[in-house]
């Protein structure tokens, strides 16, 4: 690891690789991680919380935000809904000395980089493709046909891993999560 931390880690990977389920057990698990909550014009999946796990906001709210360059980065996903990462909610973390972690695609995670070189961009990989499939289908949340998209775009995602300056396999959603908190410089002891 860099003797240097950055504050600002960015997490990234295929889609269905499982950065929502490990940033929900990270969440609940090291509360000395903060999270930075994305917008997005997509609708809430089932058990998802506005303000918790996603801002659900409209397309206009989004293209007002966008044109007042109040994202630190954001992209349309799958050739359907818009994400972002406000600019403010990581300025106010950093402002306070927390480190942040942004769990984002990899579009986003591109725009980051030319934003913010020094941030630590971390690449959460499939221990295999066949994992990867099997993760979307049986998520049962999404039709045959943007499945296929899915997994077309995550073809494209999987071969971005070298851009990044570490991968994390995600074979297990506890130790995956103890090593990116270690490498976010945060106290990695789970909270009791």
């Amino acid at each position: 690891m860099p003797d240097h931390i950055p504050p600002v880690t960015v997490l990234a990977g295929p889609t269905s690789v499982g950065k929502s389920t490990l940033s929900r057990y990270i969440r609940a698990t090291y509360p000395q991680v903060h999270f930075s909550v994305s917008a997005t014009t997509r609708p809430p999946r089932p058990g998802e919380i506005d303000g918790e796990d996603y801002l659900f906001i409209d397309a206009d709210r989004f293209d007002q935000l966008v044109a007042e360059d109040a994202f630190l980065e954001w992209a349309t996903v799958h050739k359907k809904h818009r994400y972002g990462t406000l600019r403010s909610t990581v300025e106010e973390a950093l402002a306070e000395g927390k480190r942040v972690l942004l769990e984002i695609d990899l579009q986003g995670a591109r725009q980051v980089r030319s934003r913010m070189p020094e941030a630590q961009f971390v690449f959460l990989a499939p221990p295999s493709w066949e994992d990867l499939v099997k993760r979307l289908i049986g998520r049962g949340t999404e039709s045959e046909e943007e499945q296929q998209r899915r997994l077309e775009t995550a073809k494209i995602e999987l071969a971005a891993e070298p851009e990044f300056d570490v991968t994390i396999i995600n074979d297990d959603v506890d130790r995956a999560a103890a090593e990116l908190v270690a490498r976010m410089g945060c106290n990695d002891t789970p909270a009791a």
